[in-house]
């Protein structure tokens, strides 16, 4: 699918996750494109969750930030891997997943595929664990406080953020 925005072209390719998806990714994103797939696992929960549709684009040279949601391709079982960036350690990034306990360990910056910049459920855009509140989220994942702050916190916005999603 071609997607035309602002005098630029984007390609898009719509992805199942299968064994052959790393190379995939890393090929489209190295060519500049931005890559959408589904996700999944529950390592992400609740703010990317199983099935959902995660559009990943490329770094373009750039560093990752402090929470931001990556893409990579995670060393030890050779799968991609979407986490958040929690810390930095010299030039490599300290990564976990929002629902894991277990920090990815540093991941070199080359080795970081791309930035999550749009999540989709059910044909709808989540705009919640993007945006600013992505800073508290990677606080409270890198302390541990995540899983037991969330819940509590979840159920008093849930309401609100229904409505928002577009």
């Amino acid at each position: 699918m071609m997607d035309m925005t602002s005098a630029s072209v984007h390609i898009t390719h719509q992805l199942r996750c299968d064994e052959a998806l790393p190379e995939v990714v890393k090929a489209v994103l190295a060519k500049g494109a931005v890559c959408r797939f589904q996700a999944k696992g529950h390592s992400m929960s609740p703010f990317i969750k199983d099935g959902d549709v995660v559009t990943v684009s490329p770094l373009f040279g750039t560093a990752p930030h402090l929470g931001d949601v990556v893409a990579f391709i995670h060393p030890g079982p050779d799968k991609l891997v979407i986490h958040r960036v929690v810390g930095r350690k010299d030039d490599s990034c300290i990564i976990i997943g929002d629902n894991t306990f277990e920090i990815d360990g540093p991941v070199s910056t080359g080795n970081i595929l791309g930035r999550v910049t749009r999540v989709e459920r059910g044909g709808k855009r989540i705009i919640v664990g993007l945006g600013l509140e992505r800073y508290l989220i990677a606080f409270l994942s890198r302390s541990g406080l995540l899983s037991s702050v969330l819940p509590p916190i979840w159920s008093l916005l849930r309401p609100f953020l229904r409505r928002r999603v577009r």
